[in-house]
């Protein structure tokens, strides 16, 4: 099994020492989000663990930290820990007084109390986000289902009305194909309906091929901005998953468990070997590789604890040679 060489262990420690001391230094100029006017810092901070495996101190430690280091773009939803995500990262832009300065994406249609995508579910879900997050507004809706029970028109019609009302600013897709994205922007013309900018997708390094084809097309089309979430295969792109035993170890490893194999092995060492040669994280180049891809706006990526935010926000400063590129290309196909 391949094995994390120590000099490049070391250097992964050295880059997370660097963000320590010089947290500005891996901040760079934001990115713009589609056809929005939102700006972006190239990665966007995944609240699916907060009120769930990060508590309220961990949770306002690792956003505090992600704002240190330029990030100003919060990825959660209203079904995260039974919408506590959302009360969390409310109260953290209350004590902080920042809203102004955070772009909020939150997600609707697959909460309890409000599932499905129906007008009357989009109109509350939306209302009941806002109580949440304790906002006038949210920068980005998505669409976490597709919802095939209710016409589309109506589901866009609904968010069109919120957009008017001054509620929700832009809107975006997190569950659909090609097909039913080329659809929506079809529907958008004929109603007179804002179109939606963006895209959420499962994208990475070891699964790629969902992404890589009908839904990059509808993307490119469309100038959406896309988002890839599980943008680090549930931690195996960290390089946190070798073995058998790395898996029994964790109790999220059965997640990583199916890239477990030799192509998952040759991804990890090409990047080791590039984590050594750019003086960073494992994760961070993953994520490096994602952000190089065309219309790729921010990946979502999540974490436990400060440190990880550290390593993971220097992705940002990442550029990857041509030579590491085209490695990373073929050893992960």
């Amino acid at each position: 099994m391949t094995r994390v060489l120590p000099d490049i262990a070391k250097a992964a420690e050295s880059a997370s020492a660097l963000g320590d001391t010089q947290p500005m230094v891996l901040t760079r100029a934001r990115r713009r989000l589609g056809q929005s006017d939102l700006r972006v810092f190239p990665l966007a901070i995944g609240g699916n663990v907060f009120g769930w495996k990060a508590d309220t101190d961990t949770t306002t430690d690792i956003l505090d930290t992600y704002a240190e280091h330029g990030g100003n773009f919060i990825d959660t939803a209203d079904s995260y820990a039974g919408g506590r995500s959302e009360i969390m990262i409310g109260n953290w832009m209350r004590d902080r007084r920042n809203r102004a300065e955070i772009v909020v994406a939150t997600k609707i249609g697959k909460s309890a109390d409000n599932p499905g995508l129906s007008a009357g579910a989009v109109r509350r879900a939306v209302d009941a986000s806002l109580e949440r997050l304790g906002t006038d507004y949210i920068d980005l809706l998505y669409l976490h289902i597709d919802d095939h029970t209710v016409d589309f028109e109506e589901t866009l019609l609904a968010v069109d009305d919120l957009v008017r009302a001054g509620k929700v600013r832009f809107s975006g897709a997190s569950d659909h194909s090609g097909n039913r994205l080329i659809e929506a922007r079809v529907i958008a013309a004929q109603l007179g309906v804002t179109p939606m900018v963006a895209l959420q997708n499962h994208y990475n390094l070891v699964h790629r091929k969902e992404f890589e084809g009908d839904l990059a097309r509808a993307a490119r089309q469309q100038r959406l901005g896309v988002m890839p979430r599980f943008s680090l295969a549930s931690g195996f792109l960290t390089g946190k998953y070798r073995t058998r035993a790395d898996l029994a170890r964790n109790s999220r490893g059965k997640e990583s468990a199916q890239y477990l194999n030799k192509r998952g092995l040759r991804v990890l060492a090409t990047l080791d070997q590039v984590a050594w040669e750019q003086r960073v994280s494992v994760g961070a180049v993953a994520l490096a590789w994602l952000l190089s891809k065309p219309d790729i706006v921010a990946p979502v990526a999540s974490a436990t604890g400060a440190d990880q935010v550290r390593e993971l926000v220097a992705a940002a400063h990442v550029q990857l040679s041509r030579h590491q590129l085209a490695e990373l290309d073929r050893v992960s196909v």
